[in-house]
Order: C-alpha cells, then structure tokens, then sequence
C-alpha cells in the first residue's frame, strides 16, 4: 500500500509538471487533458482519476505554484542580509523563469483570467496579493533603513514593481530572450536603491 501511495503521488506530480510547463508556454485554455495524457504516455482516464476535472488541475497548479514562490521569497530573506540585495533577488526570479523560456504562472493565467473557473480566479489573485504584502514589507523596511528610495508608498511602490516585472516577461516573449526584463530588471533597482547602497560591479 505504501509503494502504490508514492506511486500514485509521483504521478500527480508529474501530471502538475507536465501542466506547469504547458501552460507557461501556452496558456491554460490551449493546454488539454489529451496534451499532458500523451506526453506522459497514459491515458486521460487516469488523468482524470488525479484530477477529476481541468479546473481541480488548474487550482492546483496555482496553489502549488504559489507555495514554491513563497520558499523562494523565504529563502531571499534568510540569505540576503539588506532589502536592496532582496529586492535584486526578487527580479532575480522573473528573469530566471523567462530564461527557461517560460512565463510567470500566475501572469499567464492573469490573461486568461475572465475564463478561468471561479475558485482559479480566487488563486490568482491571492498569489499576486501574497507577492505585494511581501514586497510592502521589504520596501518599508529598506525605506526606514535607507537602502531603498521611493516617493510613492509601499502599497503603490509594491504594485509598480509585479506590474513591471509581469509586463516585462510579456513585452519579452517576442524578442526570444531576456533583454527587455533584465533592462527593466535593472532599471527597477536603479530607481529603487540609492547609489550609495548599489553593489559595486
């Protein structure tokens, strides 16, 4: 029984893989069941035996998702010592997702969002909200630490930064390559961090 609990549990992860990657390049209403079925090499009644129906699959994915951004955002904070070298860090992950030749999760989903089932949607946006609560907190406290400037206030300054960063990945995706996010990458951190507080190249 416990051999065919794991079993069963590598499965579902590899169907949620295969899913991910499909919809970071695809989009969720063009990624199938019949897609990740013949990826996998099984049958969609299996498929279906893991996730009853695309929306169970798509909630997933998000929550999944969701939780593994916030063990990066976790590990940011524990390895970078100053909000300036977080904040790097957080651009750091966009730019290494589009550098896999994938889009955020959660921003190709957003484009998608006035189709998306009800409880996706609520997913969605719980992930974007997460993201500016811990961008809120960073910047207020590089604001009173005086390694982050900005005029706007964290809510405002929080919710430039994921739009930028998302529209960056977007902007980038015709162009085959990462210069258009790592330029707005680095202009984020330029206009965010006084010059005193840059690292030295």
């Amino acid at each position: 029984m416990a051999e065919q609990r794991t079993g069963a549990g590598d499965t579902r992860s590899e169907i949620l893989d295969v899913a991910e990657r499909l919809v970071q390049r695809r989009g969720f209403n063009d990624m199938s069941y019949a897609d990740i079925a013949a990826e996998m090499g099984i049958t969609k009644a299996a498929l279906h035996y893991h996730f009853p129906g695309k929306a169970e699959l798509g909630e997933s994915l998000v929550t999944r998702y969701a939780a593994r951004f916030q063990d990066a955002l976790r590990v940011i904070a524990a390895d970078q010592a100053d909000a300036a070298r977080q904040l790097e860090a957080y651009c750091a992950i966009y730019v290494s997702v589009l550098r896999d030749k994938r889009l955020c999760l959660c921003g190709m989903l957003a484009a998608e969002y006035n189709t998306l089932p009800l409880s996706m949607r609520e997913a969605v946006a719980n992930f974007f909200e997460e993201n500016e609560k811990w961008l809120v907190d960073l910047l207020s406290r590089g604001r009173s630490a005086g390694t982050l400037t900005f005029n706007d206030s964290p809510e405002q300054a929080a919710r430039m930064i994921v739009a930028a960063l998302e529209g960056a990945m977007l902007v980038s995706r015709p162009y085959g390559n990462t210069s258009v996010i790592d330029s707005v990458a680095g202009q984020l951190v330029s206009e965010l961090v006084p010059r005193t507080g840059r690292r030295r190249q």
